[in-house]
């Protein structure tokens, strides 16, 4: 693959590995990205004697042992076992994502791919039909996992309707922009008339559409003292009734979390290791709470975003890796977070203008 400077920027959770690792001579990073490009693509150790007959320079196994030995004393490699080869610790692959990783571009056929995925089937027509369809895209082409997670509080609302359905009680209607409903009951006072509950809704039709939760609270704190002449009492009680209905409906709302594709983590399995580490990652993918913490401290940073094992919480025991990037709406505001999880040897050179290229795509059409 060709080296070439990507149009993204590739964040780390983490400062990147100490200067000293970056002054690896060039023998001795050649030896290294051997090392990981062959975990990458098999998983499996790589002794001194294949990487010498690999190396474009004449090598002897013994000379190559001797750069494992120093790269090794620097925690970039490890043997798994006595007189087997070598692989990358999470260090190493942390050093090699920073600063050897050679990223290139999306193909056009896969760019298609996400593309009529997203654009072409009904569910896309509401914006969690757009990230289910987000996370299945990445799920089928990177071969693990997709997770997608929406911010739900950020909803804007677009209309909402008072519905008397008995004397004392309505049924606020609440409809975001995104396309969803939220219905939430409201206890109305004695003598509310029809009209009363068609002012009221006019009255947040007209100043508090296009709003999120928090913009409208202080809009309408804003509104109301200015204008407590032209509502009548009741007029203003109900206002204010459906603002709180509103913010019922976020609370109750929290993030939403979608996960396509676990079963392509079990394609790569062939060892019981393997499986013990599969089945730690889908129970953390179960404790949805945490992910969805993991995947909010990614909507901080811009660009794409690698969390490699260890370097998170959640993923500490099944030896997991994250790439994510967030997305946008219509006021470039980050509203969620989308990307691909699977094993520490995922092909991040490939993934991560694929992450890359769906989060732009998503923004696209959210706006």
């Amino acid at each position: 693959m060709t080296s070439q400077a990507p149009p993204f920027r590739i964040g780390a959770p983490a400062d990147p590995p100490v200067s000293a690792l970056q002054n690896l001579d060039r023998r001795s990073r050649e030896i290294f990205r051997r090392i990981v490009e062959s975990y990458l693509d098999s998983g499996e150790p790589i002794g001194s004697r294949n990487i010498s007959r690999n190396l474009p320079v004449s090598l002897s196994p013994a000379s190559v042992r001797n750069v494992m030995a120093d790269l090794e004393q620097l925690g970039l490699i490890y043997a798994p076992h006595t007189s087997a080869g070598r692989l990358p610790t999470e260090l190493g692959l942390r050093f090699f994502v920073d600063a050897l990783l050679e990223v290139g571009d999306l193909r056009a056929e896969e760019r298609q791919q996400i593309e009529a995925q997203l654009r072409t089937t009904d569910r896309s027509r509401t914006l969690e039909g757009v990230l289910a369809e987000a996370s299945q895209a990445l799920s089928g082409l990177s071969r693990g996992a997709g997770v997608v997670l929406s911010n739900k509080a950020d909803m804007r609302l677009k209309h909402i309707e008072f519905v008397r359905i008995e004397p004392t009680r309505a049924l606020v209607v609440l409809v975001g922009e995104d396309g969803s409903v939220e219905n939430r009951l409201v206890d109305l006072d004695a003598g509310t008339t029809p009209s009363t509950l068609i002012e009221a809704g006019n009255y947040l039709n007209a100043h508090l559409r296009g709003h999120t939760l928090a913009e409208a609270r202080a809009e309408l704190e804003r509104r109301l003292a200015d204008s407590r002449a032209e509502l009548d009492q009741l007029t203003g009680r109900l206002v204010e009734a459906g603002l709180a209905s509103w913010a019922e409906a976020g609370a109750g709302r929290p993030e939403t979390l979608i996960v396509r594709g676990r079963a392509n983590l079990l394609e790569d399995v062939n060892a019981a290791e393997d499986l013990e580490r599969i089945r730690l990652l889908f129970e953390d993918l179960e404790t949805q709470r945490e992910l969805v913490r993991l995947l909010g401290n990614a909507e901080t940073g811009e660009g794409v975003r690698i969390f490699i094992g260890s370097e998170n919480q959640l993923f500490s025991l099944s030896g997991s890796s994250l790439i994510v990037s967030p997305y946008r709406d219509s006021e470039q505001r980050i509203v969620g977070v989308l990307g691909v999880i699977g094993p520490t040897r995922l092909n991040y050179a490939r993934i991560v203008p694929m992450v890359d290229y769906t989060a732009k795509l998503v923004t696209r059409l959210l706006r």
